[in-house]
C-alpha cells in the first residue's frame, strides 16, 4: 500500500494533525526539519499555517511550493512506536532522529 495524506490541520506552532490512508491519524512536530531554501519560510507561524492537503500530490503542502513526502511525515507523527522501526528503517529514516515531538492520536493497524 502507498502511504497517502487524506486530512492535515495546523495544531500549533509547527505541528500538524494528519490523517492517512491506512487510517492512522497523528501529530507531526516539524520544527526542527524547516532548513533549506524551501523550509525556511515556513518558520513564519504565519505561512506555515497555511498549509493544505495538495489532492494530485496526496500530502502537505505550502503556498510556497514546500511539501513533505508522506513517509517522512509519517516518520514525524510515529517515529517513537516500536513495531514501526524496520518500515521506517526500510524507507531510511533512522527515529532516534527526529521522532521527538510526534505522538499517535490512533494506532489502528492499516
Amino acid at each position: 500500500m502507498f502511504l497517502h495524506v487524506l486530512d492535515a490541520i495546523h495544531v500549533g506552532e509547527y505541528r500538524i494533525e494528519i490523517t492517512f490512508n491506512n487510517g492512522k491519524r497523528g501529530i507531526a512536530d516539524l520544527k526542527d526539519s524547516l532548513r533549506g531554501k524551501v523550509f525556511e519560510p515556513l518558520k513564519d507561524v504565519r505561512l506555515f499555517s497555511q498549509l493544505i492537503v495538495d489532492k494530485e500530490l496526496e500530502t502537505v503542502t505550502w503556498p510556497n511550493g514546500a511539501d513533505f513526502a508522506p513517509e517522512f511525515l509519517y516518520f514525524k507523527a510515529f517515529g517513537d512506536i516500536p513495531e514501526l522501526q524496520a518500515q521506517f528503517v526500510e524507507w531510511g529514516y533512522k527515529a532516534e532522529e527526529g521522532a521527538r515531538g510526534g505522538r499517535s492520536l490512533n494506532t489502528r493497524a492499516g
